[in-house]
């Protein structure tokens, strides 16, 4: 049997946080998201209880990339996808960078 990650935690001053809508694994902090807006997916900077699958190449709206889908640690549903390579210049900064689906993902801790 294979070993289980363990779940980390994000710190207790972490006063806006994201967690997974389906277990409720800490994902990110709120100051790690990119996309301060709300719409779907967010953009993340570093994000913790986060696998990635294999990167492959992907035909997106911005051009061609390498991507690899991402998974919860701890209760393994699909969130989003993590930019491994940009092939072209103008996309680079999003090299990675974690999307997560809004669906994904629930606010938790100080958000008054």
């Amino acid at each position: 049997m294979g070993k289980r990650k363990v779940e980390e935690f994000l710190p207790d001053e972490c006063h806006r946080r994201y967690c997974c809508v389906h277990c409720r694994a800490h994902l990110a902090n709120h100051d790690e998201l990119i996309s301060k807006a709300d719409f779907t997916p967010a953009t993340i900077t570093y994000s913790v209880n986060i696998s990635c699958g294999r990167a492959e190449e992907r035909f997106l709206l911005t051009g061609l990339h390498a991507v690899a889908d991402i998974f919860c640690s701890s209760c393994k549903t699909t969130l989003g996808w993590k930019y491994e390579h940009a092939f072209e210049a103008s996309q680079k900064y999003k090299e990675g960078k974690f999307i997560i689906e809004l669906a994904h993902m629930v606010k938790d801790n100080g958000w008054d």
